[in-house]
């Protein structure tokens, strides 16, 4: 993909983030059918950055660690990226 079809692609999919910069959900890259992997390295190489994933409580009671062991979050794929602000502009 070209420099400018990454951009407009990304400023369209683009929702404000509390940050001030803007957030891209990883489900709506894919949804698009372009070249995943291309957009993902032009957010990386603009600043951008997977949103940190946000730890779930513990489930299951008193012991229910000790049953299930969680998916660490450096395991998960990042469900959003955010780019700061002046990135798509």
């Amino acid at each position: 993909m070209e420099e400018t079809a990454i951009r407009d692609l990304l400023t369209r999919l683009a929702r404000p983030h509390p940050s001030g910069g803007k957030v891209i959900e990883r489900a709506a890259i894919l949804a698009e059918g372009g070249d995943f992997p291309e957009v993902i390295e032009w957010i990386i190489d603009h600043e951008g950055a997977p949103e940190a994933a946000a730890a779930s409580a513990p489930s299951g009671g008193l012991h229910g660690s000790r049953n299930v062991q969680p998916l660490r979050t450096e395991q998960r794929r990042a469900l959003r990226y955010v780019l700061p602000a002046d990135a798509l502009a």
